[in-house]
């Protein structure tokens, strides 16, 4: 019980969040390409694909364009192979620093890192340096890996995993709060969006243009 506790340590303290302006990433190029190699088939990959473009379009109403392509981009490909949906980090990135811009530098009072507030010791824990979570991709790897340690501590259930991220009590009910309203932000630009898709056949994964 005490290990369940202290794994769930809060991060979700975002009320003295110190950041600085978001830094153009130098692998967008790469990560697009990346992207666009991707052969997956099936219903799943077209869920998962079709999840980006209301994600790009919810996270450039805090940040620029650029980079909102860029944190989609590592949503979709931080999540292929695992449980996760990009909708599923993404809620979490705008939940936890959607206020302060989803800036890469965010830090909290507590000393949670990045744009999923990663805290230091759990990024040790997940084989990273506490400066690594500067690192969007880093951040969002070890993002992955902590929400799949809740996983495990809340025996599968997603939706109890997500609320442990941030930790428990008070704070994690009104964190709970906040995420579903970004999770219902997203879903309804999906809603827009599928109309879109169904007149062109396919947007793109980095949409909006």
């Amino acid at each position: 019980m005490i290990a369940a506790v202290t794994l769930c340590t809060v991060s979700c303290d975002q009320s003295q969040l110190r950041h600085e302006p978001p830094v153009m990433q130098k692998t967008e190029t790469e990560l697009d390409r990346e992207v666009r190699r991707i052969a997956e088939k099936g219903s799943d990959h077209e869920v998962r694909e079709r999840q980006i473009p209301a994600i790009v379009a919810a996270f450039a109403k805090r940040t620029n364009l650029h980079r909102a392509r860029y944190l989609g981009t590592l949503c979709y490909l931080k999540t292929k192979g695992t449980p996760f949906t990009p909708l599923d980090m993404a809620e979490i990135a705008l939940t936890e620093t959607g206020s302060h811009g989803l800036s890469a530098s965010a830090e909290s009072e507590r000393g949670a890192l990045g744009v999923w507030q990663v805290m230091p010791d759990r990024a040790r824990s997940h084989g990273y340096k506490p400066a690594d979570m500067k690192n969007d991709e880093k951040c969002a790897e070890a993002a992955v890996r902590e929400l799949s340690t809740k996983m495990k501590i809340a025996r599968g259930n997603l939706k109890r995993a997500k609320k442990l991220y941030c930790g428990v009590g008070p704070q994690a009910d009104a964190y709970e709060v906040k995420r579903m309203r970004f999770r219902r932000e997203i879903l309804k630009e999906m809603t827009r969006y599928r109309s879109l898709w169904a007149e062109s056949g396919a947007c793109g994964l980095l949409c909006p243009s």
